[in-house]
């Protein structure tokens, strides 16, 4: 809360903050969550000049981060425009700054190949993609067993190791003087005439302007004795790693039963969704079948199921981020989405720049906590 100079009445914050409060006063920013979206926060929060502390119940990209497939890619030419495209338009340009910003982020800028899903329409697409043809995807995939005959072709498209650049961007975070607090799991957060104050965790309380809340699957815990039902499920999927020669898959492959890429150890990495029994052989007879599916549509049999692991990534209720001030409670700021490891950057510069700088973005305009009715609404 703020005080006028000449009278002692409280006068509540606005929705976005400000580097400094009082004069010699910088916004305490305590960031929930250090996956690749809140590591993303911190180090564009710190940056800006802001005091940041990034907490998580574990180690930062220990969580659903780990478990992404991690493909970078920008808006399709022949998607239907929905309020997250003006957040997705920015990524690749984000991923190129910050590949020059933060040592250690790297991506492989290697494409995508993409086809039997929808018509190819040569007349809308975006820029970077291309229609080929068999011979063409040949070209690019030598080791298909059968070449689509028009495939897409999004040259701009990469990937990223996610918890490289999840630990590189926490690093980058500290070298601007945030302070990582591991193993620090947040319980509650404290709130006095419904402006928050702080947060208390595992290991004792911490004092806060603005929490910025990026826990995936965890953050309605949070936002529920808010009076804030945040309406995000997880949603089960499954990340397998295969030993394969190299070279075998030379862009990011998606087909409607594969999608696969490689990894920058040279290892295979596949990504499906899942719905099945959190049941060790029923992961194993998974990752068996996308082992068949593997040595269908690519000329290799030395191919080996290395590990199935099982990701809960959060998924909001109308598939969309949802990014911004919880309502009606001063301080606390939202930011969970799928994909997270996609959106990251340009969310954690957009969200820097409204809590520290108290600039709008108007590209999280559609994206706002707001659009989904308080407890009190009822």
């Amino acid at each position: 809360m703020r005080r006028h100079a000449d009278e002692d009445v409280a006068v509540p914050e606005p929705a976005y903050g400000s580097t400094e409060e009082d004069e010699g006063h910088l916004v305490q920013v305590v960031v929930v969550g250090a996956g690749i979206v809140g590591a993303a926060v911190a180090y564009e929060a710190a940056r800006a000049g802001a005091e940041v502390a990034l907490l998580d119940k574990s180690l930062p990209a220990s969580g659903v981060t780990a478990d992404s497939f991690a493909w970078i890619g920008g808006p399709r030419g022949g998607d239907v425009p929905d309020p997250g495209t003006a957040l997705r338009r920015r990524v690749l340009q984000d991923y190129r700054r910050l590949e020059e910003e933060v040592p250690g982020l790297r991506v492989r800028w290697r494409g995508a190949l993409m086809w039997g899903e929808e018509q190819l329409d040569d007349g809308c697409l975006a820029p970077g993609e291309h229609v080929v043809d068999a011979t063409e995807a040949g070209l690019l995939e030598p080791r298909l067993r059968v070449r689509p005959m028009r495939a897409l072709h999004a040259e701009s498209h990469g990937a990223i190791d996610p918890v490289a650049a999840t630990q590189a961007l926490v690093r980058a975070a500290q070298e601007h003087g945030a302070r990582l607090m591991a193993n620090s799991a947040v319980t509650a957060l404290d709130l006095r005439d419904r402006q928050v104050r702080g947060v208390r965790t595992s290991n004792g309380s911490l004092p806060a302007d603005t929490v910025v809340v990026t826990a995936g699957v965890d953050a309605p815990m949070l936002c529920g004795p808010l009076g804030f039902d945040l309406p995000v499920a997880p949603s089960p999927a499954l990340l397998m790693r295969f030993t394969a020669p190299p070279g075998l898959v030379r862009t990011l492959v998606a087909t409607p039963h594969l999608e696969v890429r490689e990894a920058a150890d040279g290892h295979l990495l596949v990504a499906a969704g899942y719905d099945g029994e959190i049941d060790q052989d029923d992961l194993r007879r998974a990752g068996e079948m996308m082992l068949r599916r593997l040595t269908a549509t690519f000329d290799v049999q030395d191919v080996n199921l290395v590990s199935v692991r099982l990701g809960t990534r959060p998924m909001p209720a109308d598939e969309l981020p949802i990014i911004g001030p919880v309502p009606g409670v001063g301080g606390v700021y939202i930011a969970v989405m799928h994909s997270g490891v996609t959106l990251a950057p340009t969310a954690g510069r957009l969200i820097a720049s409204e809590i520290v700088d108290g600039v709008e973005a108007e590209q999280l305009a559609g994206l706002r906590p707001a659009r989904f009715r308080s407890r009190d609404e009822w």
